[in-house]
């Protein structure tokens, strides 16, 4: 029995949350010596609770901090490499405990207004309490933004559709295009093809038929709720809305782990 055949098994099982959330208790004791020894060099660090810093990430506080940087980094490099100039409105869809947009202050010019948005109401009420500068909204599992149509220069979602169901994927791409710029940037990842090896011969098959794979018998957008991504699959998604593909990056894996596509797309 694969992987993929026993988080199926959970999932019918309705027992695939509460493996998590031993996961999490897991984590929790692994990196218990290494989080108390960072506290001790840095009091002053701003850290969510331990299950928000989870479902993001991993429960590593030093990783959480320094590889939520360079990623703030990253992201910006693509709209700076295919615009040659800084956004000047950017939206975090799905910024969790904003683990990634607590950097964008520090990285863009001060007149630049960054936006995030999550329908977690815990974290993002953690986020208006301790991380200043940045507008966060709570949206919901619908796809309603607050924003004004045509509004962001740049928005991204770090592994955002990988917990949404096939009929969301279509809702949140057309409201995500409808309050982005004519000429405006989006920037996605998703499970792509070096997922594959995660998947049940018969999900395996419907993916290389073009078909978008989800395991769900879960709350929708929780960490577990997951979804696969073949490329046919977003290239409709996309040109269905009027979106031009710019860049496709299909990384293989790194130390044995799986690395998401990442989509960069303009709003025509």
């Amino acid at each position: 029995m694969t992987k993929g055949d026993i988080s199926i098994l959970l999932r019918k099982l309705h027992l695939m949350q509460a493996v998590d959330k031993l996961r999490f208790y897991y984590f929790k004791i692994k990196h218990r010596k290494k989080n108390r020894e960072f506290l001790q060099k840095h009091p002053e660090a701003a850290l969510p609770p331990d299950y928000y810093i989870y479902e993001a990430f991993q429960l590593n506080y030093e990783e959480y901090l320094t590889k939520s940087k360079k990623t703030a980094q990253w992201i910006l490099d693509f709209y700076i490499k295919h615009k040659k100039r800084e956004p000047e409105k950017v939206l975090d869809w799905g910024c969790g405990p904003g683990r990634i947009i607590r950097h964008l202050p520090a990285l863009l010019p001060a007149s630049s207004k960054i936006y995030g948005t999550d329908y977690n109401a815990k974290s993002i009420e953690w986020c208006k309490n301790n991380l200043k500068g940045i507008d966060f909204n709570k949206n919901s599992i619908d796809a309603i933004l607050p924003y004004n149509d045509n509004y962001f220069d740049y928005i991204f979602g770090i592994s955002i559709f990988t917990h949404l169901s096939a009929q969301k994927h279509a809702e949140w791409i057309e409201e995500l295009t409808r309050v982005l710029k004519p000429g405006g940037l989006m920037m996605l990842t998703t499970h792509g093809n070096d997922f594959r090896v995660k998947l049940s011969k018969k999900e395996l098959a419907a993916f290389d038929a073009g078909n978008i794979v989800v395991r769900d018998k879960v709350k929708e957008g929780h960490r577990t709720y997951t979804a696969y991504h073949p490329a046919e699959y977003m290239e409709k998604l996309f040109t269905g809305q009027g979106l031009k593909i710019l860049e496709h990056v299909s990384p293989e894996t790194i130390s044995g782990k799986p690395q998401q596509d990442v989509w960069i797309l303009e709003k025509l």
